[in-house]
């Protein structure tokens, strides 16, 4: 590298110039993927580019502006406001854009409706092409008019088979910046790709990384695939607590242990607790105890609990071993929605207004003063046999309502069955 000359990131200086280059996203820029289609014809529609960080949103963007005559202006909604839209809009017909602009909006998601209303007039008119990404849900965050004038195209994490080749330009092209001969232990391409989740950039951050650490002698450059691990280190985790990844990972444990799937549970358990999210995961599994499991296994409820209050006093990482018994507990063990969709029941019709008085037998002592018509008349189960006796406890309108049916596991069958027989004297 030349000495005074302006450094450049590595990711940067090897950004793919052609559609071809690109890694990953055949789905949408093969041969015959639609977003390739589009841009080949040169007619560019407004398009919103989704998916996760580090596969090729932004470098698209670039190459579609390479294509076109129309003046290309980019805005990063995490820094800019409504002064630089106005600046973009104030450009509008003049001679700095007589075939309009073509606007790139990264993180669109945090430009508030508002910011994003103010776009909207000019490209109803054409005046500006929009071409927005996002790493979030663009339906839950894109105001719905410029939705409605968008084509949405989402962009996939890169499986780590078709990030090798990346890997492996970067580790070429990194050394003749530097000058040196990579002398590249065997597998190292493999444990960068695996362990950078998807995300390209951190893929080639990871490279030159390795090229800042790595042992140098005589013109050579060892990359061994220890270090290249610890250069990778957590690369691997696309979290926000707060975004698409939370939501993601905590449905993905709650549907594996629904599921009854051990090992996919721990899996993303492990995600959860790689990225910190030590509630995250205590949540999901709490609930899915009465959730999921229920009256079918009615003591995993306790059992979680004391595993959750176990994670919590002892902190990550120690935490994952109570967690993971819980999970594997809950994985493995009966399953009953009896509980949910009974008070699921129960919800609806107290929100539909399906209610009623309190039947007289239900209502509290202080009601059995003068004035009413008769006396409360409440029979006190404990004092007939089997500590039961039939009465009316669900308002006069909804007294035949059931919103309990007793699941087809051996606990809850062996509860109907006793059931069945004291109240079959009825």
């Amino acid at each position: 590298m030349e000495t005074g000359a302006i450094y450049r990131p590595l990711a940067d200086l090897i950004r793919p110039k052609t559609l071809d280059e690109v890694v990953g996203q055949e789905h949408i820029l093969g041969k015959n993927g639609m977003l390739r289609r589009v841009i080949e014809s040169g007619v560019i529609p407004n398009m919103i580019f989704y998916g996760p960080s580090g596969t090729g949103k932004t470098t698209v963007a670039n190459i579609i502006a390479e294509r076109t005559n129309r003046t290309l202006r980019k805005l990063n909604a995490t820094t800019a406001g409504i002064a630089d839209v106005k600046t973009i809009i104030a450009e509008l017909d003049t001679m700095l854009t007589s075939k309009g602009v073509l606007l790139y909006l990264d993180e669109i998601q945090y430009f508030n409706k508002k910011q994003q209303q103010s776009l909207l007039e000019f490209i109803e008119d054409g005046r500006i092409t929009l071409i927005a990404s996002t790493t979030e849900n663009p339906y839950f965050y894109v105001y719905n008019a410029l939705l409605s004038r968008s084509t949405i195209f989402e962009f996939k994490q890169v499986p780590p088979a078709s990030l090798v080749p990346a890997v492996e330009r970067a580790i070429r092209i990194a050394g003749e910046r530097e000058c040196v001969t990579p002398v590249v232990e065997e597998g190292v391409p493999r444990k960068i790709a695996a362990a950078c989740g998807g995300d390209v950039r951190k893929s080639i951050n990871a490279v030159e990384v390795l090229f800042a650490a790595g042992k140098r002698e005589k013109g050579k450059l060892f990359l061994t695939a220890e270090e290249a691990g610890e250069a990778a280190q957590k690369s691997a985790m696309h979290y926000d607590r707060e975004g698409d990844e939370h939501f993601d990972s905590v449905s993905a444990l709650m549907k594996s242990l629904r599921g009854s799937d051990p090992d996919a549970a721990l899996h993303y358990l492990a995600r959860l607790l790689t990225a910190g999210d030590l509630i995250g995961a205590c949540r999901r599994i709490l609930c899915s105890a009465s959730e999921d499991i229920g009256l079918a296994y009615p003591q995993a409820l306790p059992v979680v609990k004391a595993a959750v209050d176990a994670a919590l006093q002892l902190g990550l990482p120690e935490a994952r071993l109570p967690l993971a018994e819980a999970v594997i507990l809950l994985a493995t063990a009966p399953k009953s929605n009896s509980v949910v969709t009974a008070i699921d029941k129960a919800m609806a019709d107290v929100a539909a207004g399906e209610t009623g008085p309190f039947p007289r037998e239900l209502q509290n002592v202080h009601a059995d003063g003068a004035g009413f018509e008769r006396e409360q008349g409440y029979k006190y189960p404990h004092d007939y046999p089997n500590h039961y006796v039939k009465q009316q406890y669900l308002p006069d309108r909804i007294k035949d309502r059931v919103y309990y049916e007793y699941g087809d596991n051996k606990t809850e069958q062996a509860a109907k069955a006793y059931w069945d027989k004291i109240k079959e004297k009825d």
